[in-house]
């Protein structure tokens, strides 16, 4: 096991981190931008070091002040947590440059799975069903022959990217033209790549994704599925597990998950993505090479910690746990707590936290960096906690969370908590009727 290990990210999850690697014995080193000198994982971490200003690209996504943080410090691992570098091949090859273990894919499961349309190759390769789509497009007419083959409604996304950045749904030849070169300048921006692909659009999917965690010598298991269809925008908003789907249909995704990992004989814990029709075909979507911001949600069905699985597998211990070890119990519910507006179109709504309560009870967790006092920075993304609910019925789990977000109290700042309570409120969640599309067709009035 690890000595020390450095911590390269930020809020909830890099304090979810350090409490994970306390608990394991591993003392833990905390980067921080100026914007975050008093944050809770900084306060709480064994040690803490600054890496620069505010700007992530100051900060966060400095490679050179973060390995140098680490070999000064003397920790012998990285966890990137999720966002930032987290999915980024160089820097996990950079860590081991410098004798430092990245805490999540080999370079390798992370370039050739993270490029989306090299993804869906690899899911071919391994018997994974895929949507009709193209390669990676060179140009707006390569673009358009391949539209003309399979007809409209199509969607552009980001060779590089992920979190629904890059990503325009496209109806006509007209569509096409303008979204191209939008589609192109978001990726560019997001990820310094401006390479697109395309898919034929699915109306109305279901989105399931799977958890799979591997040793990377081949080992693979998989613990389950969480629905994720409620999004705005292509970004989650509330994530639940397991799926309403039947079980032969959830076996076989569950199944497709793990082909996929095992072929590429992945490392640590992965996410499998894939979108589910009214028909129950299901189709690869993508694989995110990190931990997940709803991972939560899987350790509460099965009551496992997939943060300390992280570390120990890249300490290269095997897995603690075989299939057959992996059960569901219960339901479980994750609502995603932003510094948001959603009177105003989910405006950020940056400022200090006045005052905060959070709920308690039985089968309900609260992971959040945020404190009575705390000044929401306005550089990075608007999350401040998240609350999850466990209940042996997915109506319980409904019911209790419920109760918590009535209990939950943060004053100073707009949140998404008032949204939250009409979705579990709307008649068609309640009964499961949730696609992709739920949000702007079922919560517009």
């Amino acid at each position: 096991m690890f000595r020390k290990i450095l911590i390269a990210n930020r809020g909830e999850i890099a304090l979810r981190i350090v409490r994970a690697a306390r608990e394991l014995g591993v003392q833990s080193v905390v980067v921080y931008s100026q914007a975050d000198e008093n944050s809770l994982p900084v306060l709480l971490a064994d040690e803490a070091v600054c890496i620069g200003p505010p700007p992530a690209a100051s900060s966060y996504l400095n490679v050179r002040n973060i390995l140098a943080a680490a070999l000064v410090t003397g920790a012998e691992a990285i966890h990137p947590g999720y966002g930032f570098l987290a999915e980024n091949a160089e820097f996990a090859a950079k860590c081991e440059e410098h004798n430092l273990v990245f805490i999540g894919p080999r370079p390798d499961n992370i370039a050739s799975i993270g490029d989306k349309s090299a993804a869906r190759a690899l899911a071919q390769e391994a018997g994974v069903p895929v949507t009709p789509g193209s390669g990676p497009l060179a140009s707006l007419q390569e673009a358009k022959a391949f539209a003309e083959e399979i007809g409209f409604p199509l969607i552009l996304k980001a060779s590089a990217g992920g979190g629904g950045r890059g990503m325009r749904v496209v109806q006509s030849h007209a569509d096409l033209e303008r979204q191209f070169v939008n589609a192109q300048e978001e990726a560019r921006a997001a990820f310094g790549n401006p390479e697109l692909y395309m898919e034929k659009y699915l109306e109305e999917p279901k989105h399931i994704e799977v958890q799979v965690f591997g040793d990377g010598r081949g080992e693979v298991v998989q613990l389950f599925e969480r629905d994720c269809s409620v999004q705005r925008r292509y970004q989650k908003l509330l994530e639940e597990g397991p799926s309403l789907l039947d079980d032969g249909l959830r076996q076989r995704i569950a199944d497709a998950a793990v082909r996929l990992a095992s072929h590429i004989r992945y490392r640590g814990a992965g996410t499998c993505e894939f979108l589910v029709d009214k028909e129950g075909n299901f189709y690869f979507s993508e694989m995110n090479t990190r931990i997940q911001v709803e991972h939560p949600v899987t350790e509460m069905i099965t009551g496992t910690d997939l943060v300390q699985e992280q570390i120990k597998v890249a300490a290269g211990e095997p897995l603690s746990w075989r299939q057959e070890d992996l059960s569901v119990r219960g339901h479980a519910i994750e609502v995603r707590i932003n510094a948001e507006d959603p009177e105003h179109d989910f405006r950020p709504t940056a400022g200090t936290v006045t005052d905060v309560h959070w709920p308690g009870g039985p089968g309900v967790r609260v992971d959040s960096h945020v404190y009575a006092g705390y000044r929401i920075p306005p550089h990075y993304d608007s999350l401040l906690a998240k609350i999850i609910t466990w209940a042996p019925t997915r109506e319980e789990a409904i019911r209790r969370m419920e109760r918590s977000l009535r209990e939950t109290v943060i004053e100073g700042v707009k949140t998404t908590i008032p949204f939250h309570l009409r979705v579990l409120d709307n008649a068609f969640f309640r009964r499961g009727q949730v696609y992709t599309n739920f949000v702007a067709r079922r919560m517009s009035s």
